[in-house]
This record gives structure tokens, sequence and C-alpha cells, in this order.
């Protein structure tokens, strides 16, 4: 008796512990997240060392205009001006903050909308591994993406791959590409009003020109200008600076 009773619960576990067909899609759907976060994250450490493919929207430009400039350079080849240049420009909190600005979302909530508090590290995020365009989507895995880069990456190669992916005029990406397009030097040669006028057209590069600056656009050079002689004297350039 007591085997027929076993007999019977061996033959009836297997169907007892069979999921139900949303159970089962819940279950995959779970691994299926964790196998791409575990992805995400090997890529974003691999990228410490490794420099990232050309973005998506280099793909998407090349496409559109047949071609775009863009080569790589390390920080080693930048004018270190250059770098100050853009931090003063669009981040002057950068070696203070882990990927938020919260003083600078603060000020832009308090503000309005006109006001933008994207950091350095968001505008690399979206560049070389998100897309283009206003979506909560796109935001919600910023907003996820970025403390990981943060992590993984320290400052300056936050900076260096920034500063090779920024689009510096239509179909210019990368310092390298912009310093010989606006001024026929290397990015290692630029001097400090160059470093400026570079940091200035962002990041509307589309509608500001490095080359021609209109008094607009002079006045944001001048500050930027002040800005990274600034934010050297004052250590804040000390996390991205040999």
């Amino acid at each position: 008796m007591t085997r027929r009773k076993t007999r019977r619960k061996e033959r009836g576990s297997p169907a007892r512990r069979r999921l139900p067909p949303l159970g089962w899609l819940a279950r995959w759907s779970v691994r299926a997240v964790l196998a791409v976060a575990v992805v995400a994250v090997c890529v974003i450490v691999a990228h410490r060392a490794v420099d990232p493919p050309r973005t998506l929207y280099m793909r998407q430009e090349a496409a559109r205009l047949g071609g775009i400039e863009q080569v790589w350079v390390p920080m080693s080849g930048i004018a270190p001006v250059m770098a100050r240049s853009v931090v003063a420009a669009e981040d002057a909190n950068f070696c203070a903050h882990w990927g938020f600005d919260m003083a600078a979302i603060r000020t832009a909530i308090a503000e309005g909308a006109g006001r933008g508090a994207s950091t350095i590290t968001q505008q690399t995020v979206k560049n070389v591994y998100l897309w283009h365009g206003r979506s909560w989507i796109r935001k919600a895995l910023e907003a996820v993406i970025t403390p990981l880069v943060e992590t993984a990456w320290p400052k300056r190669r936050i900076l260096e791959v920034y500063l090779n992916v920024a689009e510096f005029d239509e179909g210019v990406f990368g310092v390298e590409a912009a310093a010989w397009h606006y001024f026929r030097v290397g990015p290692k040669a630029l001097s400090a009003e160059q470093a400026a006028r570079l940091a200035a057209v962002l990041p509307n590069p589309k509608e500001r020109s490095a080359a021609r600056p209109g008094p607009a656009l002079a006045r944001r050079v001048a500050m930027i200008r002040d800005g990274a002689a600034t934010i050297r004297l004052d250590g804040r350039a000390a996390c991205f600076e040999d």
C-alpha cells in the first residue's frame, strides 16, 4: 500500500510542478532581462579600456550624409585646455558628482524646461549606448546606465570618450575631426581660444559655428575661456588631468 501511494505521488509530482503558461513566460522574461543586464555591464566594463564603436547616431548621420568625419584620439593627444573648456561649458562640477549634478537639476527645475541639466557622463551614455530624442524610456535607461559608467570608468576616461563622440558640426564627430575641420590643426595644438570656440558650439553644433561665432556665441566663448582657467586654478580639473 505504501509503495502504491509513493508511486502515485511520483507520477503526480511532475504535473504539480509544471508551471502555467504565464508563469513560464514570467520566469524566462526575468532570465532574459538578467542576461541583457549582464551583457550590458560587461560591455560597459570593457569600454573602460576598449574604444566604443561608432554610435547609433553616427551611423544614422553617415547614412544620411554619405559619410562622416571621425578619428579616435586618446586623451594624451588632446590639449588639456580643450578638456577644461568642455567641462567649463557643459559640466563645471564634473569632478564633484557621481553622474548626476543635483544642484544643476534643482536649478533647472526652478528655472523651467528651458535650461538643461545633463552632465557630461549622461551625454556620453546617451551618445554611446542610447539614441537621440526625447522619451521616458531613453531617460530611464540613461538613469540606470549613468551610475554604472561612473563606477566602471575613471573621470578621465569618461571625458575622453565624450570628446571623441560629441558632434561639433554636421557630420563632424570628435575633437580630432573638429580641430582639423575648423582650424586646420591637430587637437594637441588647440589654443585656449580655439578650444573655447569648439566647446561653445555644444550642444547645438548644427546651429552654431566655431569658425564664425556671432556676438552671442562670442560672449559664450569668452565665458568658457575664463571658466576653463578658473577650474584649473580651483582644482575642479584635478580628476581628469595628469
